[in-house]
């Protein structure tokens, strides 16, 4: 490609020689500490820095993992009780200080790495908002997160039986029952090596230093503002080879996505990141280059998209590329069950989900939604069609909201109008304040009062984990495609500071999911899964809202990108064509001017 003979200007003003420098957005991120990353933004951040013993396949589909710091597939034994995994020889983590005894240098990757840092989820003391995915789960795990309570700290060096590193490439996990999921989770960020003399030497403050073995290390945090990574030198001193993936669907080869096959990875040198909370602004930059993709947003959507759903001519014009994939989404308004007033009050919670105007929310967001009627996005294992019980209708609302106590949205008894708080998280997105006044007027016709309350993203979270909410609004983007992974967020034991942020508690529900879980994915799993499905229905904990279409742009000079519901570490397969970038500008980014 000749990479070696170009020059860009670079975000400091100067330039990078033969760089090749990747530009985007990012929302605010609240750190690099994996068992505390319950935030999309933050878990993309840590999966540049830290990998897990297994990853998502980049192009096949339907989704499926493959090993990463596994050396191979577990092996797994006749019960599904035992999984053996080997880890790869030869990889280490990042030079940093905290390697006291090597002068810094960074030491190998062990089994001991993935016990201790499962067991740093388990740990009480550090909120861990994945916890759920080890619950109960783990021979021994649950043990040692209760002697964890202790007000002393936690001895890491007490046995976990079914966390055992065999030898020093041995990893092996007991679980108490079948777990059919486990292979999805330990690709997950909660699962991800850290080296434990980084937690120790770092303290409190090892959140804002991540060190680990992944193509990218941190260069520099500008909180909420700029966020810059650049090559892992240590894969190159180790001599660490990870290649493009050579086996993909039949439209990738049409869609140039196999030209890379066999090369090595990472192919970008510097991943620059803004927080840019402005959409407008944030427009104009991708338009300049500035960005190399861009979502679309409500206001300049007639401006981007035909009325046949396709990209406008002007900006096929200039080379950008438009995307659109169903997304393993759901968005929707929770109750915290916790609060006096919407907890108890189911007949309230129903009406105010008959209340919600499903045509004009639909309509609002460019018709690119559908309202889904339970937890569950289609394209998940073991999804089940539902109809709503309680679909929009403003008349049976009304007198849903008089049974529940308050004719009219008045307490009879008082005479004092039914006032709730709703709590969102991106104070700073006009877009989202758009659609909550939207949403506000669906319960103002009821005769509800909704008082907004927004927060920065971390703040919202915060108040989300320590139950201070009453309403709020929030979505679930999936962790891995089974039905299994949307109906946690209402099992009980997973309650806040875990995922469960309504804090629903149904001792049925709870029994059919514990049921549910351990089973591969089958007729009589299904037939559990809609049960349970039609208790949430009946309860109404959440308002569910809507499910999208994800509509991307990007520009051409982006190569080896494909959707993935699952993208975290996948910005290691794209490759940005730096000469085609630098002539794209001249013609087209007129106004660009890094920084």
């Amino acid at each position: 490609m000749g990479l070696g003979a170009c020059r860009m200007s670079s975000p400091t003003g100067g330039t990078d020689a033969g760089e090749m420098v990747f530009y985007g957005p990012t929302a605010r991120i609240r750190g690099f500490d994996p068992v505390k990353a319950g935030d999309v933004a933050s878990a993309m951040a840590i999966s540049k820095v830290y990998e897990g013993l297994l990853q998502y396949s980049y192009l096949e589909r339907p989704y499926r993992v493959v090993p990463l710091l596994a050396d191979g597939m577990p092996e797994v034994s006749d019960d599904g009780l035992t999984y053996t995994f080997r880890i790869r020889k030869g990889i280490y983590f990042q030079d940093d200080p905290c390697f006291v005894e090597t002068g810094g240098r960074g030491r190998e990757l062990t089994a001991e790495d993935f016990v201790y840092s499962i067991k740093r989820v388990a740990d009480v003391k550090n909120a861990s908002t994945g916890y759920w995915a080890f619950n109960n789960r783990i021979v021994g795990l649950d043990e040692f997160r209760e002697a964890s309570r202790s007000p002393y700290p936690t001895d890491y060096d007490l046995p976990v039986g079914g966390l055992q590193a065999i030898d020093r490439y041995t990893l092996r996990v007991r679980l108490k029952r079948p777990y059919p999921q486990l292979l999805w989770i330990m690709a997950m960020h909660y699962a991800f090596a850290v080296p434990r003399e980084a937690v120790e030497y770092y303290g409190s403050d090892f959140v804002n230093h991540p060190v680990g073995t992944g193509p990218y290390v941190l260069k520099s945090w500008k909180r909420n503002y700029r966020v810059e990574f650049v090559r892992n030198p240590k894969w190159t001193e180790a001599g660490r080879v990870e290649l493009y993936p050579a086996k993909g669907e039949p439209d990738d080869v049409a869609a140039g996505l196999l030209e890379d096959a066999g090369r090595p990875v990472p192919f970008i040198d510097r991943i620059v990141q803004l927080v840019v909370s402005d959409a407008s602004t944030s427009w104009l930059m991708f338009l300049r280059g500035r960005f190399a993709f861009s979502g679309v947003s409500r206001d300049n959507w007639d401006a981007v998209i035909t009325e046949s759903r396709d990209l406008t001519p002007e900006l096929k014009r200039k080379g950008i590329v438009l995307s659109r994939t169903p997304a393993m989404d759901i968005y929707y308004t929770g109750f915290n069950m916790d609060d006096p007033v919407v907890g108890p009050n189911k007949l309230l919670r129903q009406a105010m989900t008959c209340a919600f105007n499903t045509e004009e929310w639909i309509r609002f967001h460019n018709n690119r939604i559908t309202r889904p009627s339970g937890p569950l996005p289609p394209g998940v294992a073991g999804y089940v069609e539902k109809s709503s019980p309680y679909p929009f209708d403003l008349e049976r609302a009304h007198r849903l909201l008089a049974r529940a106590g308050y004719p009219g949205g008045k307490d009879p008894q008082t005479g004092r109008r039914l006032i709730l708080t709703l709590d969102l998280g991106a104070a700073e997105a006009p877009e989202v304040r758009q659609s909550t006044e939207l949403f506000i007027d669906f319960m103002r016709r009821l005769g509800i009062v909704i008082r907004p309350r927004y927060n920065n993203w971390p703040t919202f979270l915060e108040r989300l984990e320590r139950r201070q909410v009453q309403l709020y609004r929030l979505g679930w983007i999936a962790d891995y495609p089974d039905a299994e992974n949307f109906l946690q967020l209402f099992y009980g034991a997973n309650s806040s500071p875990g995922p469960n942020h309504s804090n629903y508690r149904n001792p049925e529900y709870d029994r059919l999911y514990e049921q549910m879980r351990t089973m591969p994915d089958c007729p009589e799993r299904t037939r559990l899964i809609a049960r349970m499905v039609d208790i949430l229905m009946e309860d109404c904990p959440w308002i569910f809202m809507s499910v999208p279409l994800e509509y991307l742009l990007r520009h051409r000079w982006l190569l080896n990108y494909k959707a993935h519901d699952f993208p975290y570490g996948m910005i290691k397969y794209y490759r940005v064509d730096v000469q085609d970038r630098i002539r794209w500008r001249a013609q087209f980014g007129r106004g660009f001017s890094p920084r």
